[in-house]
């Protein structure tokens, strides 16, 4: 499967120094390539056919800043707020990158995953409390994405079951195994190499694209007075009942952007690559002054090319990060100029499917179908990965990633079973990850700030500042939340 674990053997070390006529093998070659240093800027030795080889962990990330969630949370504020939340997107979209990038970095620098960095930099008693609190948010996550899938499923195919007898509930527990058997053939994507399960996820992120670019060609949104919500922070006071639905509808905004278990994930993402350009799993922090003062000398200039994949890996986080931001801009936009007369404020996703044929005709349903299904699908993949990682990680022990899938299924199944309504499960999922998300934050911009972990890629100033900030946000929103949530 998805090797996220880096290995410990040690590099093997050429006892001559290579030149480029006769490179001792081709891992070395490429090294050597790859460190040669920039001599007229980063641009003018950019190259796309070596830039897509560095594309691929952001994108997969970015599935859970688009999973059904996002659809659920998207359609709650564009119903009831119209274009007004626009801007909680635009912010939390700005941390996702900022977030990101420091775990990717993190996982590059030291080639270590975040839970295993914990694991390493942390006491027991804290190292514990971190993997229950990441638990908890990738079950959560895992119970937002399967449902959004079969859902998805149950929307496309369930009039079919209908005609056989079946009923609602029926159709949607047959949804939802069908699900878990697709979920596990794009797991399985992973035995023809990493690359072609990036692939395969970024494929269901172009589906998403491109399903909600139809949607906005059908609904013909006001940009103009999505410019300025998107702009311009507001929240509607018009009432205390109403700034508190909108302060919900924010935070559910805010946790279904900013993911705490793909925080961990990335971090364990970057490292088959880390491997590819470094010919060894030895962490990154064993540098070129260490290996010399071990007398071992290294033929292979490692700050360079962590320097280069940390350069490349911005770029698929600025790229990856925006579409997403486009594509939860969109869903807003969508719920806003779709639902503007509905009676419902808190409108369920069928609801939003079957309201959608009448007015822009059987098209824009599918498509939305088809959206969710591919977010559901791919971002419940991811889900397990996450998992995997974060039990790996924090326990040091070996899970299979399959069990992981079957045990991760049961809790969804029970409440698919019982009827509850699945908007509501999964917006209150997404309330659950945005109180979830200091326990991944707070870690992460501490390791990234300690030079002992760091080295000299410890976070300057101006990104711990950043950081800490967007920690700050979060935490103030959550215990406006809370307080709310008491006096109500």
């Amino acid at each position: 499967m998805y090797d996220l674990s880096p290995k410990r053997a040690k590099p093997a070390i050429p006892t001559e120094m290579p030149t480029k006529s006769t490179p001792s093998a081709p891992v070395e070659r490429a090294a050597i390539a790859n460190a040669v240093p920039s001599q007229c800027g980063f641009f003018s030795n950019f190259h796309r056919n070596e830039m897509w080889t560095y594309f691929g962990p952001a994108f997969v990330a970015s599935v859970a800043y688009i999973d059904p969630g996002n659809f659920a949370t998207n359609i709650l504020g564009g119903t009831q707020f119209g274009y007004r939340l626009l801007w909680v997107l635009l912010w939390s979209n700005a941390m996702a990158m900022l977030i990101q990038y420091l775990a990717a970095k993190l996982g590059i620098v030291t080639g270590l995953t975040l839970p295993q960095n914990c694991r390493k930099h942390f006491s027991r008693p804290t190292t514990i409390a971190l993997w229950v609190a990441a638990e908890i948010a990738a079950v959560a996550t895992d119970l937002a994405e399967f449902l959004g899938a079969a859902i998805g499923l149950d929307l496309l195919f369930g009039p079919l079951l209908y005609a056989h007898g079946l009923g609602s509930r029926g159709s949607l527990l047959v949804a939802a195994l069908v699900a878990t058997v697709l979920v596990f053939a794009i797991l399985a994507l992973d035995l023809a190499g990493f690359r072609w399960l990036e692939r395969g996820i970024m494929a269901f992120v172009a589906i998403i694209g491109v399903s909600y670019a139809f949607e906005m060609f059908l609904v013909h949104p006001d940009w103009k007075l999505a410019t300025i919500s998107t702009l311009l922070p507001t929240l509607d006071r018009s009432s205390a009942q109403t700034f508190h639905n909108c302060i919900y509808a924010a935070v559910a905004m805010l946790g279904a952007t900013v993911m705490p278990h793909v925080v961990y994930l990335h971090s364990a993402l970057v490292q088959p690559r880390l491997q590819e350009l470094t010919g060894s799993a030895l962490p990154a922090t064993e540098t070129l002054e260490g290996l010399e003062a071990r007398n071992q000398p290294t033929q292979i200039p490692r700050r360079s090319i962590l320097s280069r994949f940390l350069r490349y890996e911005l770029i698929d986080v600025f790229v990856a990060m925006n579409g997403a931001w486009l594509i939860n801009s969109a869903m807003i936009l969508m719920a806003a100029v779709a639902f503007v007369h509905a009676t419902n404020l808190q409108p369920t996703i069928e609801e939003a499917y079957h309201t959608l044929g009448p007015l822009f005709g059987r098209a824009a349903a599918v498509v939305f179908a088809v959206a969710l299904l591919c977010s559901g699908l791919s971002s419940s993949t991811v889900g397990v990965m996450a998992g995997q990682v974060i039990i790996e990680g924090f326990l040091d022990i070996k899970f299979p990633i399959f069990l992981r899938r079957l045990i991760t299924v049961i809790p969804a199944i029970v409440l698919i079973a019982t009827g509850l309504d699945p908007l509501r499960i999964l917006v209150l999922s997404q309330v659950v990850l945005s109180f979830a998300l200091p326990f991944a934050l707070v870690p992460l911009l501490l390791l990234t700030s300690r030079v002992d972990v760091m080295r000299s890629f410890a976070s300057a100033r101006r990104t711990r500042i950043a950081g800490w900030v967007t920690v700050a946000v979060i935490i103030v929103l959550n215990a406006i939340l809370l307080g709310q949530l008491a006096f109500a």
